[in-house]
């Protein structure tokens, strides 16, 4: 009746004492400390550069009381500064130079979608210039971005 349910007939008792000739136990568990700070360090560096690359141009854009669009890709953007000077994309090019960059980075060819971006204190001149070069090359799908009117 008096039986032992420990290790087979050693009478020792349990699994600390065969090992007792070799090395000490061994640590099976994994150190997650080192992995967290490193997230953390990650999420803090991604935190602050996530703004920075979305500044582009700095425009100070108009506002209207007009719905946002849906934007499923990325479109081609022009913006025209308070200075009057032009940027495809974020890189300054003459006006003369707009449409056979558009021409050459258009993707779906004349129905790419660009959207002409315009300074509140950029000539408006300026801003049609480049509105009608880009149209005439044929170019339909063209639009104005502002910035949604905020309720006071």
């Amino acid at each position: 009746m008096g039986m032992s349910v420990g290790s087979a007939g050693s009478g020792r008792g349990g699994r600390g004492h065969r090992r007792r000739g070799r090395q000490k136990g061994l640590i099976s568990e994994i150190n997650v400390t080192p992995f967290v700070d490193v997230m953390l360090v990650l999420l803090i560096i991604f935190m602050v550069a996530a703004p920075l690359l979305t500044v582009g141009v700095p425009i100070d854009l108009p506002e209207t009381q007009a719905k946002p669009m849906n934007a499923e890709t990325q479109p081609i953007t022009i913006s025209v500064n308070k200075e009057g000077q032009i940027y495809l994309q974020e890189t300054e090019i003459p006006i003369d130079e707009v449409v056979p960059k558009l021409t050459a980075i258009a993707k779906t060819g004349y129905e790419e979608r660009i959207y002409v971006r315009g300074d509140t204190a950029a000539a408006y001149g300026t801003v049609m210039k480049v509105m009608a070069r880009v149209s005439s090359a044929g170019f339909r799908n063209l639009g104005l971005i502002t910035l949604q009117e905020q309720d006071q």
